[in-house]
């Protein structure tokens, strides 16, 4: 009977907790290199050279089709939206607000664009969500910007209270 206890105790006394250890911030970098490539290699996929393709025009004409949008801006909308959020993330610049668009981004693919690919869409929503959530981490420039802010804030003021 105790060989049987033994596992168990092994993975909640012993693994659990060095998993404890590992900390976020590696997690969160692996999270936004991984999502800003999958983003970014999509964007390339739509323009040549310096201006977006004629295919991608006629993919957002005729196999994406939103409703709402014209052809012409949702590929310009999508384009730049990919391209720029992406370079957000690897940045780690303006994290959860680059999370948000591509969140979006990603419902409106799966909503009305491949409704198949839920599973894909999922693990990118999962993704997106824990870093709109979570924060880009210690590693990130957003880290970076709020300690030179609050390094460099008027005297007698204090900083603006997390709960807002």
């Amino acid at each position: 009977m105790k060989v049987l206890l033994l596992i168990p105790a092994l993975y909640y006394h012993r693994l659990e907790p060095t998993l404890d250890r590992v900390p976020f911030d590696l997690v969160a970098l692996l999270m936004r290199l991984v999502l800003g490539s999958v983003f970014f290699l999509s964007a390339l996929t739509k323009v040549e050279g310096f201006s977006i393709s004629a295919s991608t025009f006629f993919l957002f004409e005729h196999e994406y089709a939103l409703p709402l949008l014209p052809p012409v801006l949702a590929a310009y909308l999508a384009t730049i939206a990919e391209l720029s959020l992406s370079l957000l993330l690897w940045a780690g610049l303006a994290t959860r607000l680059a999370a948000t668009g591509l969140l979006a981004m990603t419902l409106v693919i799966q909503t009305f664009v491949y409704p198949d690919a839920w599973v894909t869409h999922g693990l990118w929503a999962a993704s997106l969500l824990t870093l709109l959530l979570r924060g880009p981490g210690r590693l990130s420039l957003d880290r970076l910007l709020a300690g030179w802010l609050d390094r460099h804030r008027p005297t007698g003021t204090t900083p603006p209270s997390p709960d807002v």
